[in-house]
């Protein structure tokens, strides 16, 4: 019995070994730099996303997935390198100084047009960000109450066709250049709340909106198209079919679930919006 526990213990190894070792294999010759994993992430970057703005930390749901994608792919930690780049900067066009990028860019056709995208790596669900002061004068965490709020949102992201897809409101919502302009329009009253993926609002409404909560959140298959989160890469990248490899192993094996559980536990405490 020993032989055979054994036996299996050592062709198991084999089996992880020789699927590393393929992985590594994929990505010889298609990094910017010869045996080394060069990735992109905000500047700077955010909690819950990276914690304390140190990627080479591992901490945080994206660097832990970033790390994790990296080991499959036959890379040492010491071997991953990060750079900082803006949101804006990554998604235009051309050569980049990255393999990949992750900022929670969301997968959609008009961004493919520009770069490439992997598979996704977190499906996220959306929250609504307000303030004490709206659910004091009454909103809820209804349908019927989220219609008759005014609410804002960034033109430049999907944030837009997703509230009209899920909460169907009133009122065209204010558009604003960017979040920033978003956040400060209901800080000063303009507007009552906005739509981000949960992990952002947690950080809004705890960091940047004084005053702000979190009145509920949409789970992902509340919408026909939930936001998904993929890997931004430069059009053409070789890399991309070891790295979807990487995320297909991740997935399969419960890792990434893993990961998501860990460090985006604090959602669970977020009101479900039916």
């Amino acid at each position: 019995m020993r032989l055979l526990a054994t036996t299996g213990a050592v062709l198991c190894m084999t089996a992880t070994g020789a699927l590393a070792d393929a992985h590594g294999q994929c990505a010889a010759d298609k990094t910017l730099e010869d045996g080394v994993l060069t990735i992109a992430t905000g500047n700077p970057a955010f909690y819950p996303w990276v914690l304390n703005d140190a990627p080479e930390s591992g901490q945080g749901f994206e660097a832990a997935v970033a790390y994790a994608i990296a080991a499959e792919m036959g890379f040492e930690a010491d071997a991953v390198t990060w750079v900082r780049t803006s949101f804006d900067e990554a998604i235009q066009p051309g050569p980049k100084n990255f393999d990949f990028n992750m900022q929670q860019y969301s997968i959609t056709p008009e961004r493919e047009q520009m770069v490439d995208f992997s598979l996704p790596y977190y499906t996220s669900a959306m929250a609504v960000l307000t303030t004490e002061a709206v659910v004091e004068a009454g909103a809820e965490p209804t349908l019927d109450s989220l219609r008759g709020l005014l609410w804002g949102a960034d033109a430049n992201t999907t944030a837009v066709p997703m509230l009209t897809e899920i909460v169907g409101p009133e009122r065209n919502p204010m558009l604003y250049g960017d979040n920033v302009d978003v956040t400060a329009a209901m800080q000063a009253g303009q507007i009552d709340a906005a739509l981000f993926d949960l992990p952002t609002a947690l950080y809004l409404s705890a960091v940047v909106v004084e005053g702000g909560t979190i009145l509920g959140q949409f789970p992902p298959d509340r919408s026909e198209n939930p936001d998904q989160f993929g890997l931004l890469m430069e059009e053409g990248n070789p890399l991309r079919d070891c790295v979807n490899a990487a995320i297909t192993t991740l997935t399969e094996s419960g890792r990434l679930a893993e990961i998501e559980a860990e460090w985006l536990q604090g959602a669970t405490g977020v009101p479900v919006i039916q």
